[in-house]
């Protein structure tokens, strides 16, 4: 493991490549409406932070990275995304874990693995999912607007990060509608 992935005195392995400031204004949300779908331009800013290791059980230890995801129109400049969460890391099998909440009353734990890479130096993959297990509702969403799959891959190569994510809807009277997001950030710090 290189010697950048230590901050602060803690191993962060992969999750180092995300520490700092990205900010990212080709964002297109594509998401539904009652009689269709809408789609969005976006801009937005995520703040990742090294936040620590932490032991579970006795038996595992995480790096942990903290992050908070503010993302707006373009049309009116008003935020219609507000997220925060973490991203974990278990070097014992190389899993990845992100959870994060949203203020609408969602909680979701998505697990999965980095993505091998011809050179992790240059390039890191990360894919988490989660399904119905793995995702909490309040009641008014669970009846109205019912999460019932998530999937997000995120990219970093250098100071360049693009990421597709997908969140699974049961809403409007639509099954399994894919309410999506992309983007690419650049690293401001």
């Amino acid at each position: 493991m290189s010697e950048h992935c230590i901050i602060d005195g803690i191993n962060y392995g992969p999750l180092a490549a995300l520490v700092g400031t990205w900010e990212g204004d080709k964002g297109v949300d594509r998401a539904p409406e009652p009689e269709g779908e809408e789609r969005n331009p976006y801009y937005e800013t995520i703040l990742f932070e090294a936040a620590g290791d932490v032991t579970n059980a006795e038996k595992q230890t995480l790096s942990v990275v903290r992050y908070h995801q503010v993302v707006s129109r373009k049309s009116n400049n008003e935020v219609f995304h507000d997220q925060i969460g973490y991203w974990l890391w278990d070097p014992a099998d190389n899993s990845i874990v992100e959870t994060f909440t949203i203020p609408r009353g969602v909680a979701v734990v998505a697990t999965g693995t980095l993505a091998p890479a011809a050179d992790p130096e240059q390039e890191l993959v990360f894919d988490v999912a989660a399904d119905a297990s793995g995702i909490v509702q309040a009641p008014f969403m669970f009846k109205q607007a019912r999460s019932t799959a998530f999937t997000h891959t995120l990219t970093v190569k250098g100071g360049q990060m693009r990421y597709t994510e997908t969140t699974v809807l049961d809403i409007y009277g639509k099954k399994s509608y894919d309410h999506t997001d992309v983007n690419t950030l650049s690293r401001v710090s």
